[in-house]
């Protein structure tokens, strides 16, 4: 399933779902340590295999004066420490052919934003870099067109992708998550599902996405029971102060109970 060419990945013959968590954005030192501490002991406590999260930095953002980053490389060498202190993979975002090479560098995991999953040069410069290619499933594509994202990765000799569900849109304001794509999409590469994003609530009048946080836990158990590989959730100890993405964020006093639970369904479905 691939977990294995990925360093530091812990727990991976536990048979369970992995988890990319962490917040939406690097907003400093203390912060990013801070979160990873609180999930590393969680999924440590349950063998969950765990790859931090965190965004160098934003450039999808709605208004011009949204929040972008604290400084390319300023936050990625926050993310190598995050992996060095607590022994753990990570995982962020690209947006330009650029940033594939000076990401890898950093980080394990190479992340395409679902807005840019058709950009063949992104998706071909991500692969050659030999990381996992983690492709965010576009909000306006179906799951079977996803199949083409993955043959670039694997046309550029990288074997080593998947594909993340986070929602398609229904209507201008809503996002929707059809399950039946999960069994479609593990044809191709395995599959995660990204949670949190798929209960945005995009294009507000104010220019700052909402969100529906208290359908975290309903999306995820149907996720793990649909047979998702993975999870994919934002997570902040002060979600109402992030400075990106707070409406859809899971506070992180939440998490330990919300993955206790979604384990518990894990080991029901593999006992099937």
């Amino acid at each position: 399933m691939q977990l294995s060419s990925i360093p530091k990945l812990k727990h991976i013959d536990a048979n369970n779902f992995f988890l990319l968590a962490g917040p939406c954005a690097i907003e400093g030192e203390e912060m990013a340590l801070r979160i990873a501490e609180k999930v590393v002991a969680i999924t440590d406590k349950l063998s969950i295999p765990y790859v931090f999260k965190g965004s160098f930095k934003k450039a999808n953002r709605s208004r011009i004066d949204s929040f972008t980053g604290i400084g390319d490389e300023k936050a990625l060498k926050i993310l190598r420490k995050v992996s060095e202190t607590f022994d753990v993979p990570t995982v962020t975002d690209i947006h330009e052919v650029s940033d594939a090479d000076k990401a890898a560098a950093y980080v394990d995991v190479l992340q395409i934003p679902a807005f840019l999953v058709r950009q063949t040069d992104l998706v071909v410069a991500a692969a050659k870099t030999g990381k996992v290619v983690n492709l965010k499933k576009g909000q306006f594509m179906s799951p079977e067109s996803m199949q083409h994202a993955v043959k670039k990765v694997k046309d550029s000799g990288n074997e080593l992708a998947w594909i993340t569900d986070r929602g398609t849109m229904f209507g201008y304001q809503d996002m929707i998550v059809d399950f039946r794509g999960i069994p479609t999409m593990r044809q191709f590469a395995p599959v995660v599902l990204d949670v949190t994003h798929s209960l945005q609530q995009p294009n507000q009048s104010s220019g700052v996405t909402g969100g529906r946080p208290e359908m975290i836990e309903t999306i995820s158990r149907a996720g793990i029971a649909t047979g998702v590989d993975g999870l994919f959730m934002e997570t902040h100890f002060d979600p109402a102060n992030a400075k990106s993405d707070g409406a859809n964020m899971l506070d992180l006093a939440l998490l330990e109970g919300l993955l206790t639970r979604l384990v518990a369904i894990r080991k029901t479905i593999n006992s099937l």
